[in-house]
């Protein structure tokens, strides 16, 4: 049987696994294919990742705690639109910059989520800064109605930008002829209307 020759065979697990869903596809991942790669017993995996799914959520876990901190890293505004403005872009900045990871949170099957809490708990958080700036936004504006009413509305966004995200993505937005001026304007033509129609701004 190889001994492991990783310190942390854990993290090593981690990386392989992102790394063979990048190069090979979600569908490739396993923990024999994990073991093989890393050169250890196919058994090794086991003892950190009780199945597949199990690393699976590990990765995307990470993957939003990563677009949570990016989020969280934007330019923050004291103007409360501006600052939500810079969150959107920062949210799109993420999904074009790092489109692997942006498909594995929004794009793939997850793991059950009652199964794996701590990716949940990443996931909500990531969705909860979105929120939090909307009601706040709400409250300083005298919009704000109840909790519902600042969910439903980042609801709105988040569904607006993860549109606009796939499309810009995507190869079709390059089949309707836009021009290079038409282009560049999109984000902050949507971002705009975006802003009209939930804050009245």
């Amino acid at each position: 049987m190889p001994r492991s020759k990783h310190k942390d065979l854990r993290e090593a697990c981690v990386r392989e696994a992102f790394n063979i869903v990048e190069e090979q596809g979600l569908e490739n991942l396993s923990l024999r294919e994990v073991a093989r790669r890393l050169g250890v017993s196919h058994q090794a995996p086991y003892k950190h990742f009780p199945s597949r799914d199990h690393i699976l959520a590990e990765v995307v876990s990470r993957t939003y705690r990563e677009f949570a901190k990016h989020l969280e890293s934007r330019e923050t505004a004291t103007d409360l639109h501006e600052d939500l403005h810079n969150m959107g872009v920062a949210y799109l900045e993420y999904a074009m910059q790092h489109p692997l990871q942006y498909r594995l949170m929004f794009g793939t099957e997850l793991p059950s989520p009652d199964e794996h809490p701590d990716m949940m708990r990443n996931a909500k958080y990531a969705f909860s800064l979105l929120r939090d700036g909307v009601e706040a936004l709400q409250k300083a504006t005298s919009s704000y109605v109840d909790a519902s009413s600042s969910t439903h509305d980042a609801m709105f966004i988040w569904s607006t930008l993860h549109g606009l995200a796939g499309a810009l993505q995507s190869q079709a937005i390059h089949t309707i002829d836009l021009s290079a001026r038409d282009l560049d304007a999109v984000i902050p033509e949507v971002m705009e209307r975006m802003g009209r129609a939930v804050f009245k701004a």
